[in-house]
């Protein structure tokens, strides 16, 4: 299992993976502000750290993951009062469509998922501790905040020290604050806010800062040190950067050992982002695409380096995707179990331990779906599916994902098709080969490939 190198963010290097218990991981990854649809750049997270999970345990280690859900923000405060609903029925209404798109995109659960409404008293007591140890202070306007210039290390994650800051650049000024660079820990509630966001505090009614609320339920859950902290690469700084400040100036010492960071989703090279407006939503993407295709586009790439959204790369990885259904569409795998000690499976093996290199991973499916057309092979077949599957992908009977409706072909249903197969076959009986001829070229404008197995059998799949 110690062949696992996983690049930390941290330390800027590729390391050996060695949790603190052998044989067991515990992870925590920051989840979805639920008062919107989620877009692909979450759809992305999601992914990427679901097959870190899987990978994880196919190694043999016992994971806990975490990964929280906030549901007290400004932003979920400002919706809600623009729709004219409580907090509470905004929240569980997108947190219900968060884990909806998640099961479509073959995500497992978290074995964790814990809310921030119920983890403020956690908060409480962090943000006490943090003002005994002096690095928290009541400011004037009433928000406790954290002194950042009192903890030595902070700027190690993102990679500077705060001079290198200036007031203004991603940083909210604030005149109560003793220095621009320190944030909130705890906000005093205004009186135009709405009674379900605010607690009662030792230094009055108000609602937790975002950061931290992954600090206090990161470490009650996996306590003050653990494995892995993953997350978006946009929460590097200073999300990130604030909870090892809080988490450390608290307790004392490391509060993670690796840290992981995905890149973005971009659209003509932009990050895509709510912010920006130029986000879809995965509802939007799955409305025309499979969501094993997005699943399959997503993992095509490292998770490390940027992906361009597009529906014609979209097209290019459902054609992908359709090559190795198609490799097991006439090819039946054997029932035995993965063969790790294969050459394809030691070289996806070997992929994964560098980094989760999914791209080299799914360049092996590709290696064997080609020897599995070439020789028949069902043993070959049974390592394609067995290792597709570690990546969440190539679960369904083959047929089921090829002849799947797309954007292209939405105009045929399947008892079309299949009626209008039959009477191509009823025309090559009679041997007007030119209707026959016919049918099938209208079959593949519409998006549809016919296979002639025999004179009587043709199987269909979509184009």
């Amino acid at each position: 299992m110690n062949s696992l190198r996983i690049y930390n963010t941290l330390t800027r290097d590729k390391q050996i993976f060695i949790p603190l218990v052998a044989g067991e991981v515990q992870m925590y990854v920051c989840g979805v502000t639920v008062y919107d649809y989620c877009h692909l750049g979450h759809a992305r997270v999601m992914i990427v750290f679901d097959v870190v999970r899987r990978w994880l345990r196919t190694l043999g280690y016992r994971v806990t993951y975490a990964q929280n859900i906030t549901d007290i923000d400004d932003k979920i405060i400002r919706r809600a009062l623009e729709n004219g609903e409580t907090i509470a029925a905004l929240t569980a209404r997108f947190t219900r469509a968060m884990h909806e798109d998640a099961a479509a995109l073959g995500v497992e659960r978290p074995d964790l998922e814990p809310r921030a409404t119920e983890f403020v008293p956690q908060m409480l007591a962090l943000i006490e501790t943090l003002e005994k140890n002096g690095y928290a202070y009541q400011a004037a306007d009433g928000d406790v905040n954290y002194a950042v210039r009192k903890f030595a290390a902070y700027g190690q994650l993102a990679g500077f020290v705060p001079d290198d800051l200036r007031a203004g650049e991603r940083i909210a000024a604030n005149a109560a604050k003793q220095d621009p660079l320190d944030f909130v820990l705890w906000k005093r509630a205004k009186p135009d806010e709405p009674a379900d966001t605010r607690w009662d505090s030792k230094w009055g009614s108000g609602r937790p800062g975002w950061h931290i609320e992954c600090s206090a339920m990161s470490c009650s859950l996996l306590g003050n040190t653990f494995d892995i902290h993953g997350g978006g690469q946009d929460l590097q700084f200073p999300h990130h950067e604030n909870e090892i400040a809080q988490s450390e100036g608290a307790n004392g010492h490391a509060f993670v050992n690796y840290w992981m960071h995905n890149a973005y989703v971009q659209i003509d090279d932009e990050k895509m982002s709510k912010s920006l407006g130029n986000f879809s939503t995965i509802r939007d993407v799955l409305a025309n695409f499979d969501a094993e295709v997005v699943r399959f586009f997503i993992l095509r790439t490292h998770y490390r380096s940027p992906i361009n959204y597009s529906d014609t790369h979209l097209e290019d990885a459902r054609g992908g995707l359709t090559r190795l259904y198609t490799a097991l569409k006439e090819t039946e795998p054997d029932t035995l179990p993965l063969d790790w000690n294969e050459a394809h499976a030691q070289r996806f093996h070997a992929a994964m331990n560098d980094d989760f290199n999914t791209p080299i991973a799914v360049a092996v499916l590709f290696e064997l779906a080609l020897a599995v057309n070439k020789n028949r092979d069902p043993v070959l077949a049974r390592q394609l599916k067995g290792l597709a599957e570690v990546l969440g992908l190539l679960a369904r009977v083959p047929r089921a994902f090829l002849q799947i409706t797309t954007a292209v072909s939405t105009a045929l249903s399947a008892e079309v098709i299949v009626a209008r197969i039959a009477e191509r076959q009823a025309a090559k009986r009679a041997k007007d080969y030119h209707v026959a001829d016919q049918i099938r070229a209208e079959l593949l404008a519409a998006g549809v490939v016919l296979e002639d197995k025999s004179d009587e059998l043709t199987e269909w799949r979509r184009a």
